[in-house]
């Protein structure tokens, strides 16, 4: 294994949209030289929630002026409540009252939802400008920062408005994950998990038999698994950018997941919510005779073995989450798309599933 301060490169190839994804301890120090020798724009906005910014905003701002980059800083309320138009209002007027103009460039420094409201203002400020991401959480390192999707919740459900516009770089410390809270953690390795169930089943082997290794943050266990979790979200949205066929399998877990987070008003977290769904769409596919009992019951393993939870609360409406599931982006004409495994490092994507189904893995315990 290479040593841990050395970048790994995993290139996303999107032809002249092609960008690099730079994982390493302490290269948030570093991005300010990257950037210089790319030369993406004339001066950044760091944008980030009030938490983040407080962490790492003045770390980030220090290799931005090292490298003789321009830049501001601006932040919002930490939290998926401030993941909204509004917020993007907020922003972009800042942004025009201190002069950003089509020259200019923003950086996200956060988690998810920082990436999700930064690249949306990036895809519609001056009609489109530069980002780059630089994520903190694990969930956003190995999953939201790669591969362009932008967006912000309306009331009718998660992430109904965005576009598809891709960073520049991405920028990945995995010494950020020292001030993770824990749950944060667990969340991002539930998508870590994803990773395995869809495509890869060496890799849900490895993550098996390293639990130990991967919870204690150990450095090579940890670079190993987001750049294989990159590498596998890269050759997907290569080969499928906007979500027209193959990419939907990234959804694994997400259709339900997604509808009990926003019963739950975002008091369960995103990553644990999707635990919550892989769990289900296991269980799915064994009632719909597409998996072996024995797969659904590694897979459940696995998220209990690092800590996720896997029953959906009772407390939560279950008529509210069916009403969530007709909203989701996966429905088509009124049709609930879910992907459901065939085995372990394998998928589908299927509208038939039967609602007593869904009913029964719901209050499955």
């Amino acid at each position: 294994m290479a040593d841990s301060t050395s970048p790994v490169t995993v290139q996303v190839g999107l032809g002249e949209r092609s960008y690099p994804i730079r994982i390493a301890a302490g290269i948030l120090d570093r991005v300010g030289e990257d950037l210089r020798k790319r030369s993406l724009a004339r001066r950044y906005c760091v944008i980030s929630d009030d938490y983040v910014a407080d962490l790492y905003g003045e770390r980030l701002m220090r290799s931005l002026a090292g490298a003789g980059i321009t830049a501001g800083l601006l932040s919002f309320a930490r939290g998926e409540e401030s993941k909204n138009l509004q917020t993007i209002a907020e922003l972009a007027s800042a942004l025009a009252r201190q002069g950003y103009d089509r020259g200019d460039g923003l950086i996200a420094l956060g988690g998810g939802v920082t990436g999700d409201i930064t690249g949306f203002l990036a895809s519609i400020y001056m009609r489109g400008i530069p980002f780059v991401q630089v994520p903190t959480t694990l969930l956003a390192q190995v999953d939201s920062s790669v591969g362009g999707k932008t967006g912000v919740d309306i009331p009718e459900g998660k992430n109904l408005v965005g576009t598809f516009y891709q960073p520049r770089a991405v920028y990945i410390d995995t010494d950020c994950l020292a001030t993770l809270p824990g749950r944060e953690l667990l969340g991002g390795l539930a998508e870590v998990i994803k990773y395995g169930v869809i495509r890869d089943a060496g890799f849900f082997d490895y993550l098996e038999s390293q639990r130990e290794a991967v919870l204690a943050l150990d450095s090579d266990a940890v670079s190993r698994v987001i750049a294989r979790c990159c590498e596998i979200k890269a050759r997907v949205v290569e080969e499928d950018e906007r979500e027209g066929g193959l990419r939907r399998i990234l959804n694994f877990g997400h259709t339900l997941g997604h509808a009990i987070e926003a019963a739950s008003r975002f008091r369960i977290i995103h990553g644990l919510a999707i635990a919550m769904g892989m769990r289900a769409a296991a269980d799915l596919a064994v009632r719909g005779g597409m998996l072996a009992a024995g797969d659904a019951a590694r897979i459940r393993a696995l998220l209990e073995a690092y800590g996720m939870p896997v029953v959906v609360p009772p407390e939560l409406d279950r008529q509210e989450i069916r009403s969530y599931l007709q909203t989701d982006k996966k429905t088509v004409a009124g049709r609930v798309f879910f992907v459901l495994p065939e085995a372990i490092g394998r998928v589908c994507i299927t509208d038939a599933v039967r609602p007593e189904d869904i009913d029964a893995v719901l209050d499955s315990d």
